[in-house]
C-alpha cells in the first residue's frame, strides 16, 4: 500500500513538472525583411499574440525597431515564449516612427505582415497573418509598396 501511495505521489510531480515546462518554454524567431527600395531609415515591426489588438499601434506584444541598412534586414528575437503571433511592419524611411499615410489612409510607406498576406481595402486579419512559434523558426516578410 505504501509504494502504490509513492508511486502516485511521484507520478503527480511527474505531470506538474512536465506541464510546468511546456509552460516555460521558448523559441528564437528570426524575421527576414526583403524588398526595401532605399537604404534609409529602419523597419519598425509590430509582434502581436492577440487577435483583439491586431494590427493596431499600441497594442503589441512587442515593437522592435530595425536599422535599415541593406536592402534586405534580418532579425532574431530570442527565447520568445512559444505561442500564436503576427507581425506588421513598416519601413520608416523618415524615421518618424509613424506608418505614414496618403488621404484616404494607404500607407506611403512600404508595409508587410507575416504570411506576406495581400491587403485588400484593409490591413487583414489576425487570423491571416497569424503563425505558431513552437521551435527555433524563420519567416520572410517581403515589403509592399
Amino acid at each position: 500500500m505504501k509504494i502504490k501511495s509513492i508511486f502516485l505521489l511521484l507520478f503527480g510531480v511527474l505531470i506538474l513538472s512536465a506541464n510546468s515546462i511546456v509552460k516555460g518554454q521558448t523559441a528564437n524567431l528570426t524575421i527576414n525583411v526583403s524588398g526595401l527600395k532605399e537604404i534609409k531609415g529602419g523597419i519598425q515591426l509590430g509582434l502581436y499574440n492577440e487577435s483583439a489588438s491586431f494590427p493596431k499601434p499600441e497594442y503589441e506584444f512587442m515593437v522592435i525597431s530595425i536599422l535599415a541598412d541593406s536592402s534586405s534586414v534580418t532579425y532574431t528575437i530570442p527565447e520568445l515564449p512559444v505561442g500564436e503571433y503576427a507581425i506588421a511592419l513598416y519601413h520608416d524611411i523618415n524615421s518618424d516612427k509613424a506608418c505614414n499615410k496618403n488621404w484616404i489612409g494607404i500607407p506611403t510607406e512600404a508595409y508587410g505582415f507575416s504570411n506576406n498576406v495581400r491587403v485588400i481595402f484593409s490591413a487583414p486579419s489576425f487570423e491571416k497573418t497569424k503563425f505558431s512559434l513552437i521551435e527555433d523558426s524563420a519567416i520572410n516578410v517581403k515589403l509592399k509598396h
